[in-house]
């Protein structure tokens, strides 16, 4: 069969294991396929249409479904594996990676790498992490070292994932982002800490504040970053510990916002025996737990994160860090929302920059909401 293409990031969590699946398996399966690799921001200045026109398999990040569905570029899971198979990969899925895949009535990413904000740690400057928020403040302002992902969409995802410790995840409700109260009460805590988080990670994404704080004693705790597992177990430089993000309360849910990828079938390529073969392949139990861990990815198979010998490699990552990815919630998909994300972080930055008060910063926040969403609901 004729070559295909893959698009991921590049990041050895988003290659690694997809490029070592491509090069030893893909051949014996039948089938040959290069990926090519582009930065993560590459994903939220491309249209998906433009990525789908030019790779047959493309990663993307479930906010971008809305768009690819309102594009016809995808094929959707249901045509390619059916409900029955799309049901038993849900059932071994950790939290809502697969879930949030689906729109229309459709899922159209299989969830490959699972990933949401969690707390991440220096063990050797911070005995214990703190477990709530408000003990995250009280270390802030005992003196200890606590920097924000504030850089990109990451001031946004924030914020989400106070309120959903809150108990109020995003678009609970179609036409309110957020409930003014308990958005108002997440912002005051994130402006808080951001009046002393250091200077120098601000402009840094979270690779960039990993790789800093691993270098150096910039901070000792980042209460919400997306975990990234080869910062728990370095070929060099300092481990970091990463655990459960905050909760409002002891024992309360833990607040993330869902990250991760999947990978989507483009509408330019057929969907070959081959080639469901070597998907399937990818996400069958035993390549989670054995292949995609030992190639530096993040495996999206529940069994992996609570598997004893992948978290002996990886020093406790998984089993730290899963009943936050269990309660994540899911950011909303409609088209137009990567634009909304990328406004919103913009106008949340100023806000910061400016001390505005939350109530205003926050109506802001659903200003825009209200004129980038269209009506309806999403399924």
């Amino acid at each position: 069969m004729a070559p295909l293409s893959g698009l991921t990031w590049d990041h050895p969590r988003g290659y690694s294991a997809l490029a070592a699946a491509a090069a030893e398996v893909a051949p014996g399966q039948g089938l040959s396929l290069t990926w090519a690799r582009q930065p993560l921001e590459g994903f939220e200045s491309a249209p998906i249409a433009e990525l789908c026109a030019a790779h047959d398999l493309v990663v993307l990040d479930h906010p971008h479904v809305g768009e690819a569905v309102e594009a016809g570029c995808l094929h959707p899971l249901e045509e390619v594996f059916g409900p029955a198979e799309l049901a038993a990969i849900g059932a071994r899925t950790i939290g809502p990676c697969l879930a949030s895949y689906r729109y229309a009535g459709r899922h159209w990413a299989l969830p490959l790498d699972a990933a949401t904000q969690v707390m991440a740690t220096r063990p050797d400057l911070l005995e214990t992490p703190p477990a709530t928020w408000q003990e995250v403040l009280a270390l802030s302002r005992g003196g200890t070292p606590v920097a924000l992902s504030l850089a990109g969409p990451h001031v946004l995802m924030s914020l989400f994932s106070v309120c959903t410790a809150l108990g109020a995840p995003p678009a609970l409700r179609p036409q309110e982002l957020l409930p003014p109260e308990v958005a108002c009460t997440a912002w005051e805590i994130l402006s808080e800490l951001a009046g002393r988080s250091p200077a120098a990670l601000r402009p840094l994404n979270p690779i960039g504040i990993l790789n800093r704080m691993a270098a150096e004693e910039i901070a000792a705790c980042v209460p919400l970053i997306y975990g990234y597992v080869t910062y728990a177990a370095p070929a060099s430089g300092t481990a970091l510990r990463f655990s459960d993000a905050p909760r409002a309360t002891p024992g309360g849910r833990p607040g993330g916002t869902l990250g991760g990828t999947g990978i989507g079938l483009s509408r330019r390529v057929t969907p070959t025996p081959e080639l469901r073969t070597h998907l399937r392949w990818l996400m069958s139990e035993a390549v989670q737990r054995g292949f995609i861990p030992d190639h530096d990815g993040q495996p999206s198979a529940r069994a992996a994160w609570a598997d004893a010998g992948v978290n002996a490699r990886w020093r406790g990552f998984y089993a730290g860090t899963a009943a936050t990815l269990e309660a994540s919630c899911v950011r909303p998909r409609f088209a137009g929302y990567i634009a909304f994300q990328t406004a919103a972080s913009e106008r949340l930055r100023a806000a910061l920059e400016a001390r505005e008060p939350a109530a205003r910063a926050m109506q802001a926040l659903q200003d825009l909401y209200d004129q980038s969403r269209p009506g309806g609901t999403e399924t």
